[in-house]
């Protein structure tokens, strides 16, 4: 091996370079002849040309004259030197003597893996080989427990019977992959499956409908003729060319017939409809109703008054009065009305016999403020003031000027008045 070539802080002096390789000298030897030294290596390889002469000064040369220089090599190992990885950004630097103990402790040293596998790789990306890369690391199943290297461990990963796996159609379910199998062939929702009647396949979820209209469902003959039964699509053909029930137009007019079908055929037939008719009408029936009601509430939020008027005509007050002395408490209601357009919604009741401290003696009126179609638009509470309530016998048909709410009597009965 010639001389050592590392970058040294300082130039070497020329003495401790070997004359051959012109480096310092590595295991430097001295012919005693001639004074002369040399790397150990570089001089055997001159001399195994059979030159046996000093490179030198060429005088012949004496293996038995040839020794190693120890002074010489404790000079060249104390030579001060970088790291050889120093251009991959060691720092390092010290005797010559000391790099070998660096660069067993070295971040930058290129070192084989512990695990015997095929890679070298400096020592500070050895943690990470040893524990992602290295296809002779030791792993071990976080499902099944179970221990690997690392190139087994790649081949098992994503294949483990333990491993907790989501079914691959979809349908929600999650289960360890050794259940997999037995899961999309008999439990899956989603799994596919061939009609029993025709050659076409079906999520499992949606087959029964299938079956249900599929062309090819074995139906009996509604003639029942003997035949068994037919595939769906084919029945049409059967009636028509097979079925030896199957009845002819009649060559004469009956004209209580409106087609020609066996009474047994028709009573089925009338047995099969009448279910599915009688439900379609209650439907319709109670969809009607349904549009009966909110036409009348229609109509009755129509029929309230909006500009502020209301005109109550009390029927039969005298007959009302007697039932109010009989019957305590009772009390009477006019229509709503609203105060105005987009207004609140009022209503007047009123005790005929009175009411509190006013019974039997007085009429005991009450303005009722009820739930609006327009109560989010309003300010609340209700504080409108200032209603005035006149009682008098008014004929029926005179009743209140429009810029009034009154309370009307009918046959000569009392009108009430209310002015705002």
């Amino acid at each position: 091996m010639p001389g050592f070539d590392y970058k040294f802080l300082e130039k070497p002096k020329r003495r401790l370079l070997c004359p051959l390789c012109g480096k310092p000298m590595r295991e430097p030897v001295q012919v005693s002849t001639c004074g002369h030294r040399f790397c150990d290596t570089c001089l055997q390889e001159f001399l195994s040309e059979g030159v046996f002469k000093c490179p030198e000064d060429q005088l012949p040369l004496d293996y038995a004259k040839i020794y190693p220089d120890p002074e010489l090599e404790v000079q060249v190992l104390g030579l001060p030197i970088r790291c050889i990885h120093s251009e991959e950004g060691c720092r390092w630097s010290g005797p010559l003597r000391h790099l070998q103990g660096h660069l067993n402790t070295c971040s930058f040293n290129v070192v084989p893996c512990p695990n015997r596998c095929p890679m070298k790789l400096s020592r500070r990306d050895l943690p990470a080989h040893l524990q992602h890369d290295c296809p002779k690391r030791r792993l071990k199943c976080e499902f099944c427990g179970c221990d690997f290297s690392g190139e087994a461990y790649e081949s098992h990963e994503g294949m483990c019977p333990q491993e907790s796996v989501y079914c691959e159609n979809k349908c929600g379910a999650r289960m360890m992959r050794r259940l997999l199998a037995q899961h999309a062939t008999s439990e899956c929702p989603k799994r596919t499956q061939p009609c029993t009647y025709c050659t076409k396949e079906f999520v499992f979820d949606t087959i029964q409908s299938h079956q249900y209209q599929c062309p090819r469902l074995p139906v009996p003959c509604p003639n029942q003729c003997g035949v068994g039964t037919v595939a769906r699509e084919d029945l049409p053909g059967h009636l028509k060319d097979s079925c030896s029930t199957a009845l002819l137009g009649a060559c004469y007019p009956v004209p209580t017939l409106l087609s020609p079908c066996p009474k047994l055929a028709m009573a089925r037939h009338v047995e099969e409809s009448v279910k599915p008719h009688l439900a379609m009408m209650c439907a319709l029936v109670s969809r009607q109703r349904q549009e009966l009601q909110e036409l009348r509430r229609e109509l009755e939020e129509l029929s309230v008054g909006s500009d502020g008027v209301l005109i109550w005509k009390i029927g039969s007050y005298g007959r009302r009065l007697q039932e109010a002395k009989a019957k305590p408490n009772l009390e009477c209601f006019s229509p709503a009305f609203y105060t105005h357009k987009y207004g609140y919604k009022l209503q007047v009741s009123a005790f005929l016999n009175g009411n509190g401290s006013g019974e039997g003696t007085h009429l005991s009126l009450y303005i009722r403020v009820l739930p609006g179609a327009f109560d989010n638009l309003l300010e609340w509470p209700f504080a409108r003031r200032g209603l005035s309530l006149f009682l008098g016998r008014v004929p029926a048909q005179v009743l209140c000027p429009k810029s009034h709410r009154g309370v009307g009597v009918e046959d000569g009965g009392r009108v009430l008045q209310n002015l705002s």
